[in-house]
């Protein structure tokens, strides 16, 4: 029911702010923002973000399922530093994901990255951590604090399908730059998150 709630509360907000999102909102309706939805640990989770990274949607899961495989069904930290680089290049990881898997899993071992700690950390702070991680940037941070940690202000504005998705929204030629969008998402918060949800679900309506 609260989140529920908050989605409501969300949808009313960004129909005040802006008359183009309000006609998008009415168009698809409620927000179906996975908050609270999280089916697995935050590791696995990372994990998973590094396989898919510059991968289409097929692609990116069946080289995870490779990999969860090749982690014997087990996808922790333990598991993936015991794990040899090369079954993790047989499952179809680049030596540079291997590279990242494997600096998470050591950062989280040492304590260096403490998971279980992230809930409770402000947005940016979560970033800062995440992003020490090789192969992890704000992007993969980003949507760490929105699908993971159900956040609901993460204004993701270097990614190309919330910026074609506003310049749809709002009947502009070409999508914004990131630091003009950065400027753009203001009048959103604090529900910045649902806000590039309707965006990426303009293009989907498209």
């Amino acid at each position: 029911m609260r989140i529920r709630r908050e989605l409501h509360e969300a949808a009313a907000t960004l129909s005040g702010a802006d008359k183009a999102m309000k006609e998008t909102i009415a168009r698809i309706g409620l927000p179906d923002f996975a908050r609270g939805r999280r089916s697995q640990d935050h590791f696995a989770h990372l994990v998973r973000a590094i396989c898919g990274q510059q991968l289409s949607g097929a692609a990116a899961a069946t080289i995870h399922g490779r990999v969860v495989s090749a982690l014997g069904g087990t996808v922790s930290p333990e598991v993936m530093v015991a794990t040899s680089v090369e079954k993790l290049r047989a499952a179809g990881l680049s030596m540079a994901k291997v590279r990242a898997v494997q600096d998470l899993a050591e950062r989280v071992l040492s304590g260096e990255l403490e998971l279980n700690r992230v809930a409770r950390m402000p947005d940016d702070e979560v970033v800062s951590a995440l992003t020490q991680v090789r192969g992890i940037g704000s992007w993969t941070a980003e949507m760490f604090l929105m699908f993971q940690l159900g956040r609901l202000n993460v204004w993701p504005t270097t990614d190309l399908g919330v910026r074609k998705g506003y310049a749809l929204i709002h009947g502009l030629a070409l999508p914004p730059e990131s630091k003009e969008l950065e400027l753009l998402g203001d009048d959103y918060r604090p529900f910045r998150s649902v806000a590039a949800w309707y965006c990426w679900r303009a293009l989907d309506d498209k």
